[in-house]
């Protein structure tokens, strides 16, 4: 439903040493770390298999900005090679087929919205190929390695006009779409994302599809004549929870055909190396749009009936990859606070797993020789890229370990426990560097957002930073997360805050009941549907002593046409004059306001369309009328997900201080 678009960077360790906190010569985190913690993202492997292209991101203080760069890395990790290192994020990249050259997409040199530029391999400086007044969304190689297909948003007419003639002034916005608002896009017109061809020798431009629709991940069939494509094509898709998988010939003007027909969401189609049939993922159905389940399908390249594969997985899969045979595909599974590799066989569906473990996978590729890289990460430890083979990952990346060998960071279990309708929760529990068993410590409940995802052996910053102030941190995936099947998804559909509250409760009794927790020090949080759950737990008791609420809501009739859920809220409650007691129903933080007593920090993004800063506004007025104390912070200019680097340190500063307000005590 609600989910976290921004990654979580750290705050300053501060205050009075509370049981547990670091005293050896490694360190607990600084503020001034996020100017050296680095992301690694999208690693491609060459088509020979020699070396892997990634990206590296990192942070400029003095800026207040994060910044891309590509990097390269052989596949013994003999060899590192930093490739650009302009002041603009460069990404996305993709080798041509014949190893020449690494394409990548940026906004490099005033260059307008994103472009693809060309590093040829035998040297010099990367070239721009497209000049495309919407940018470049996505991008992919013909097997040939003559023509590159483009995904680029439709021009705004105002661009086509001589300087001289543009407007000066600011237009009217002219609304008309079901859907009219989206975080990060703003109000929504017919503007669309369609598909471009460009040759490669002539820069030549060739528009593929048209129309008031928008088309995405544009894959080339191995014969190079014709293209996979997402699109969502009903009378109106605004109206639908529904997305086909079509296919069309590589030409200007082509008609697509539609391949698939399920009333949900199909994506993400892979084309089998003898360009037969098309891979691709089938969601759930239209009206569980908030609680979606990924199952991996197979269709005939020229149509006909799918073929569900995972129906007996009962898990979400991801990032389908075709073996050089055809006759089994790599997918990704989350489960149960972890990611893995698996295979599924073609002819009748069998997994098996290929990389287990207490980790996180997040993406793969796959060279034609059949080389794998990963991008992977554990509870100790950022992504890093690594070669995946005998069935073992081995690191080719180490942008963190410099950084890493100096800190002391605390320890992530995984605990289960049951709740009050019988059924077993998984949750995670960090507990502080030199834990002392037999001793109480606060204990902060960190909500995790969606709330389709989960908390998973994944490093996480957040929890690192509040377990360095010597908190424990409980990560618990109540009801609704991922990683337990459909059932354990969809429990919550039109009941929000009743089950997810009780599972949260539950997970901090566990702790309590084991001796590690003071029941008099119990603090909570979360960002997006975790701020919304932190307002649903608070007016639900007045156990918790502190609060931060980021990106929440709780009126959620006010949501209704301010936010882009749309859609969700037709089919899931009903429109609010239709059906207003169930709105009241899942509005109850508001309507019990009266019974909050927690102290509460509420924060938000001024721009925010996914959750409204209003949900923030009214909750913090709800409890500042009554005399609870409460702040409102809001970052001006951020969407939904806060990546101004000097507000996500900001955000995480303030967490540790209005935990410290009043969790913090002389006596354990």
């Amino acid at each position: 439903m609600r989910q976290i678009a921004a990654a979580l960077f750290c705050l300053a360790a501060a205050g009075s040493i509370l049981p547990g906190q670091a005293t050896n010569p490694t360190r607990a985190v600084r503020a001034t770390d996020i100017y050296r913690l680095r992301d690694v993202g999208d690693p491609r492997i060459a088509p020979d298999g020699e070396w892997i292209a990634y990206t590296v991101t990192t942070v400029d203080s003095t800026k207040d900005k994060s910044d891309s760069d590509l990097w390269m890395v052989k596949w013994d990790g003999s060899r590192t090679v930093h490739l650009t290192s302009s002041p603009e994020n460069e990404g996305s990249p993709r080798w041509s087929p014949d190893n020449r050259y690494l394409s990548f997409v940026s906004g490099r040199y005033e260059s307008k919205g994103g472009q693809i530029w060309l590093l040829d391999r035998a040297g010099g400086e990367a070239v721009r190929l497209t000049e495309l007044k919407g940018g470049v969304a996505d991008h992919e190689w013909s097997p040939d390695g003559t023509r590159i297909a483009i995904l680029s948003h439709d021009p705004d007419p105002e661009d086509a006009k001589p300087d001289s003639l543009k407007s000066k002034n600011p237009k009217p916005i002219v609304i008309d779409r079901y859907h009219f608002k989206e975080d990060g896009d703003g109000y929504l017109d017919h503007r669309r994302d369609h598909i471009y061809i460009i040759d490669v020798a002539s820069k030549k431009v060739i528009q593929v599809t048209t129309g008031d629709f928008d088309e995405s991940t544009p894959r080339w069939a191995p014969d190079g004549k014709r293209i996979a494509f997402v699109s969502s094509r009903g009378a109106d898709p605004d109206r639908e929870n529904n997305s086909d998988i079509f296919v069309v010939d590589a030409a200007a003007g082509a008609t697509p055909r539609q391949l698939t027909t399920w009333a949900g969401p199909d994506r993400t189609p892979v084309w089998s190396p003898d360009g037969t049939q098309i891979a691709y993922l089938q969601g759930s159905e239209p009206q569980l749009s908030a609680y979606s389940q990924d199952q991996l399908a197979v269709v005939a390249g020229t149509g006909g009936t799918p073929r569900l594969l995972t129906t007996a997985l009962d898990r979400d899969v991801s990032d389908p990859t075709w073996a050089r045979d055809g006759k089994s595909l790599t997918v990704l599974v989350p489960d149960d606070r972890a990611v893995y590799v698996a295979s599924v066989e073609l002819a009748d569906g069998r997994i098996t797993r290929l990389l287990e473990g207490r980790r996180v996978v997040t993406g793969i590729d796959v060279a034609p020789g059949g080389r794998t890289v990963a991008r992977a990460a554990t509870a100790a430890r950022p992504v890093e890229i690594f070669a995946f083979e005998g069935g073992a990952l081995r690191a080719l990346t180490h942008v963190n370990d410099s950084l890493f060998t100096t800190l002391q960071l605390g320890t992530t279990e995984d605990i289960s426990f049951k709740d009050k309708d019988g059924f077993t929760v998984g949750a995670l529990l960090v507990k502080p560097a030199g834990f002392v068993a037999g001793t109480r410590y606060p204990l902060v409940l960190r909500i995790h957002g969606g709330p389709n995802g989960q908390d998973a052996h994944q490093f996480s910053l957040e929890r690192e930073l509040l377990a360095a102030q010597g908190y424990l941190v409980l990560a618990v995936n109540y009801r609704g997360s991922s990683g337990r099947g459909q059932a354990w998804k969809k429990s919550i559909f039109a009941d929000w805050g009743n089950k997810e509250v009780q599972d949260l409760i539950a997970g901090v009794d566990y702790v309590i009941a084991s001796g590690s927790a003071d029941p008099n020090r119990l603090g909570l949080g979360g960002w997006s549907y975790g701020g919304i759950l932190t307002d649903y737990t608070i007016a639900s008791t007045t156990r918790f002593r502190a609060a931060t609420s980021g990106a929440g809501s709780a009126l959620q009739s006010t949501m209704y046409g301010s936010d882009q859920y749309i859609y969700q809220y037709e089919k899931e409650l009903g429109a609010p004059w239709q059906n207003p007691k169930a709105w009241e129903k899942v509005s109850y933080p508001f309507w019990h306001a009266d019974k909050i007593k927690t102290p509460t920090l509420f924060l938000g993004g001024e721009k925010d369309f996914n959750v409204p800063i209003a949900g923030s506004e009214q909750m913090y007025q709800a409890l500042k009328s009554q005399g609870i104390d409460t702040q409102l912070i809001v970052y001006p200019g951020q969407n939904h997900g806060i990546t101004r680097p000097s507000f996500v340190r900001d955000r995480l500063e303030r967490y540790v201080g209005w935990y410290d307000k009043y969790l913090r005590s002389t006596t354990p």
